[in-house]
Parts: structure tokens; sequence; C-alpha cells
């Protein structure tokens, strides 16, 4: 077994502490030390820059590129599926090495990945998003046709269900398709053009039937949820983390503390709609409207959330704005109150925490995987992240360099 010294640098281990001066040795995938004075039989120069653990995106959609309605009709079935090649090739250019798919890849995208098909993300997935009739995945449309932003095939069922017996079955049909977390919607959603973020959907017998199978197969429950109470909801019913969180309340958050519920903010997602929209992208009218209604009311919520102390997991609903964008999150996330280590944290050994993968990724410490990323710069800054990304790794094995002509040292 040969080994790769990563020298002459700081290292961020993911615990939100301040980068310190350290070299990173690892062998056959794994990390095998932190410290100085190390040798290797191959060494990567990290001068001037920051080793950091694989970053993690808790919430993206690798098989969407845009909600553009025309581009989706036009566009034929199989399309997107190549689209995710590439969505999957950008996503670990930014230097995130893991990700938790929230709806639309199926089991066929996370193989490829993980057989190295193809370059991309270590994938959790959803495979689909749980509904009810009229709810945040039912593409009906006031025309009287419908178009799923999630389309099922056989690799993705249906997610429309109602009443507690619908919920059991589709929850086993997510779970039979290969799903990592089972997502529902406990609220309307911005994107689907009928229905009110504040909205409470699904009574609380659905979600406990949910949650009940969920438990039964010892996988989390992920809950979009926009407005308050389908917030207080879905943390009653014991799901694992709220996505979004635009309408917290203070109950809820006394809620979420109490249970130990996570929240994935998003930030991104809604101003990802306004600047779909301001490129010229078309969209029902409502799906701005509401877009525009809620981007600084979710800023405030996120904020009052972080102040009292609810964990916070980095998520940004990518797929609805630009693959490669992701890292824009973070100083959305410190715009919001955390500092910027904390910020990173929530990229790494938080978001780890909360996929129930902190005992393998999510900080650089030895026995753990080898996931790690050179970034250019100091943390603190937060700018041009993407383009900071010198290096990704990925059990060891590099899988992405930026090109020669793009370094600036």
């Amino acid at each position: 077994m040969r080994s790769t010294l990563f020298a002459g640098g700081y290292v961020f281990d993911g615990t939100g502490s301040a980068p310190s001066r350290a070299d990173v040795l690892i062998e056959d995938g794994v990390i095998r030390a932190v410290g100085t004075s190390l040798d290797g039989d191959t060494v990567v120069d990290t001068t001037g820059r920051t080793v950091l653990p694989g970053l993690i995106d808790a919430h993206v959609h690798l098989t969407l590129s845009g909600v553009n309605l025309v581009e989706r009709l036009a566009n034929p079935f199989s399309f997107h599926f190549f689209q995710a090649v590439v969505n999957c090739r950008r996503t670990v250019a930014t230097g995130i090495t893991t990700v938790r798919d929230a709806a639309g890849a199926d089991l066929g995208l996370k193989q490829a990945l993980a057989r190295g098909l193809i370059s991309g993300p270590r994938a959790l997935i959803a495979v689909n998003m749980i509904s009810q009739t009229g709810g945040h995945n039912d593409g009906h449309l006031s025309c009287g046709l419908a178009v799923e932003l999630f389309p099922h095939h056989p690799g993705v069922p249906s997610g429309v269900a109602d009443g507690p017996d619908e919920m059991r079955r589709t929850a086993r049909t997510m779970l039979r398709a290969g799903a990592d977390v089972i997502k529902v919607a406990t609220t309307g959603g911005v994107l689907s053009p009928s229905d009110d973020p504040k909205h409470a959907h699904l009574r609380p017998d659905e979600l406990a039937a949910l949650v009940a199978e969920a438990d039964a197969a010892h996988v989390p429950v992920m809950a979009h949820a926009q407005g308050a109470e389908g917030i207080k909801n879905a943390v009653r019913a014991g799901v694992r983390s709220i996505e979004h969180g635009i309408f917290l309340d203070d109950e809820a958050i006394e809620l979420m503390l109490a249970k130990g519920t996570w929240l994935v903010p998003t930030l991104l997602a809604p101003l990802s709609v306004i600047e779909a929209a301001e490129r010229g992208e078309v969209h029902e009218p409502a799906v701005l409207d509401k877009a525009l209604e809620v981007a600084a009311v979710h800023r405030d919520a996120v904020t009052r959330a972080v102040e009292a102390g609810v964990p916070i997991a980095m998520g940004t609903d990518t797929g609805i704005g630009p693959h490669g964008d992701n890292l824009r999150e973070l100083q959305l996330l410190v715009d919001c109150g955390l500092s910027p280590y904390q910020a990173w944290a929530a990229a790494t050994s938080g978001a780890a925490v909360l996929l129930r993968l902190a005992d393998r990724i999510g900080s650089i410490q030895p026995g753990l995987t080898a996931d790690l990323v050179i970034l250019d710069g100091d943390l603190t800054d937060l700018s041009g992240l993407a383009g900071r990304v010198v290096e990704t790794w990925q059990a060891g094995c590099r899988t992405y360099r930026r090109p020669v002509h793009e370094v600036a040292r």
C-alpha cells in the first residue's frame, strides 16, 4: 500500500475550530495520521492552502437542471439522466464528496456513482418525495395537464399518497426502490403553483404511519416543511430534519430543540428561482410571486433558529439552481448568524451527523475515509469558493484537479 502526504498547509478538521498548520497522511483510502513530521510515498504540496474534509450537501437534486417549465416539456424523458452525469461532475468539482439527493435520483444513478461509472459524489437517495393529492409533488396544472418535477418511472415510484394506508404503502415502495431516507412534504411549496407554502399538508395519523414505516426500516425522514404548522406536525411526528423552514415560529423552534431536530435551510433555493426568472426562464407566475415573498422571511426564520441553537446542516436544493454553485449557501448561512467556521462545520461534521455518517466522513481524523478538499484562500473569505477548489479526493483517490490555466496562487 502506498501512502500520500498532504504537506505544508493548514488543516480544517471539520469541528468548527480555526485551521491549524498540519499535514495529513492517507493510505488505502483512509486517513492514517494528522500532525507534523510525517512521511509519505507521494507528497501533495498544500503550502498556502487549506485541507478540509470532503464537503457534504444535505439537499440536492442531481437529476434536476433548473425549473424552466418550457424546457422540461421540450426535452425527451431520458435527457435528464444525461444531464445528471454533468451535474454530478460539477458537484465534485466544487469539493462536495457526499450528497443527500432529496428526490429524483434513482438506485441506478447511486450505483453508477458508487461503482465509478461516472464521476460525482457519494449519494444517499430519497428516490421521490411523498405528498398529498394537491400537494408539493402533485404535478397537476390548472389546464388539466400534469407536469411532475420528479417524473415517476420504474426506478422512481409516484409519491402522491393520501391516508395512513397509502402512506405506508408509498413509504414501502420508496424503500423497495432503494431509498436511504424518506422525504415527505408536510406543507405546500414555492415550485408547486397551485398550493400555499404556509398550508399544512397531511394529517398527524398519516405522518405517524409514514414515520413508523421509516423507523421499522431504520431509515430517517426528511420533511419539506415551510409553513409553521406543517413544520410542527413534522417535528411532533419524529422527522430527523426540517428542510427549508421558511416560516418557522418560536414554538416550532422550541419543538425542534426539544426533539433534537435538524434544520437544513436551503437559503439558496428561493434566490435561485428569482435569479432564473431574471435570466428569462419561464415559470408559472405564482411560483415567482411565492419566491419573492419568502426570500426575506426565510432569512429571518433561519437567523432566529441559529440564535436559539437549532442544529444546522448545509443543504442547497441545487438543481433548482445551477449545480456547482452549491457553496454560495455558506455565505447565506453566515448572513444568518453562523461564523464562517461554523458554516464550514455545517457542510462537514454537522452534515455528517445528520446523515448518520460521522463515523466515516465529515472530519479529518485517523480512521475516517480520506475524502479531502484542497482550497485556496482564507476560510473566512467565502467569496468565489467554487473557483478556489484546487483538488477533490474521494476515498484516497483524486477525482478533481483544477485546470492549470485556472490556477491563481
